[in-house]
């Protein structure tokens, strides 16, 4: 199992985000929302995913640098349960919705819990 989150699945084109912004579908647990869309490209080796933090809630850049490193390892650790049990490749972008600072094992658990409820969406799909 490959727990790295290397240049190639990570989330860069304006593109592919407005379309995802505009076009994808979202799932809910707080204090994330995790936005997806899938991926046209049948040569797309793996799924795309960015984070972000809204300044509206996180004032200070330190705040909001630590959150989305948390989403990014928690992420990381927890997308065996995407790439193993679906098919066709996926654009995401998790944004933390939270107005408090959470902690590692809140963002962890929520991530986990997105992961298994998209994963249960697109199966009955």
């Amino acid at each position: 199992m490959n727990e790295s989150f290397g240049k190639k699945e990570k989330l860069k084109s304006k593109v592919l985000i407005d379309r995802l912004f505009t076009e994808g579908k979202s799932v809910k647990k707080y204090p994330l929302r995790l936005i997806y869309l899938p991926l046209n490209d049948p040569e797309a080796e793996f799924n795309k995913t960015g984070v972000s933090v809204p300044k509206k809630n996180h004032k200070k850049a330190v705040d909001r640098i630590k959150l989305k490193r948390l989403m990014r390892e928690a992420f990381r650790k927890n997308k065996y349960l995407v790439s193993s049990q679906l098919d066709s490749r996926y654009a995401f972008m998790l944004i933390y919705t939270g107005r408090e600072k959470a902690t590692y094992q809140q963002v962890f658990s929520a991530t986990e819990e997105l992961l298994k409820r998209l994963v249960e969406k697109e199966k009955t799909r």
